[in-house]
């Protein structure tokens, strides 16, 4: 009976000293997972900074950019003609086969007269035969009109009014 208790005991004895290992090394994987995962959660706290900190960045340039474009267009306001004389200094320093390939401004506005003057004739073209239209129509619808009281003239039918 002493056998049966010793080996009941020492069976009860191994099986709780496993269990207690396998919970060990249960608690190992957790606590290995555990400092991943802060790992991973720090890499991405730093991630988020960095992009909070170029967005920063992107609108500090957006509004630089922004101010600095309404300063430029004060400035080039008033100095067409120095940036009309200034082009053309810059024009004349050019070689001469540069030169030849730089269309002249007055041939430029021509064109542009030209062709604007084309866009204002085809506008009108299809009013004006629009309108053609319109009154031959109108003739012919009044062509009738004006036909049937000559033929009640001419008709050798009594008129239906007494005389």
């Amino acid at each position: 009976m002493k056998k049966m208790f010793v080996l009941s005991m020492f069976i009860s004895f191994a099986m709780i000293c496993s269990c207690q290992k396998q919970d060990s090394t249960a608690e190992a994987q957790l606590a290995q997972r555990k400092t991943e995962l802060d790992v991973r959660e720090e890499a991405l706290i730093q991630r988020e900074k960095a992009v909070e900190e170029k967005e920063k960045e992107i609108a500090e340039r957006e509004k630089v950019l922004a101010n600095s474009r309404i300063i430029q267009s004060q400035r080039q306001a008033p100095d067409a003609a120095q940036a009309e004389a200034e082009r053309q200094k810059r024009i004349q320093q050019l070689p001469p086969e540069f030169k030849a390939l730089i269309p002249d401004r007055s041939q430029i506005d021509a064109a542009k007269a030209e062709k604007d003057r084309t866009t204002q004739q085809r506008i009108v073209q299809p009013q004006t035969g629009f309108d053609a239209a319109r009154r031959k129509k109108m003739s012919a619808i009044a062509a009738p009109q004006t036909a049937v009281p000559e033929t009640d003239l001419n008709s050798p039918s009594p008129s239906p009014t007494p005389q």
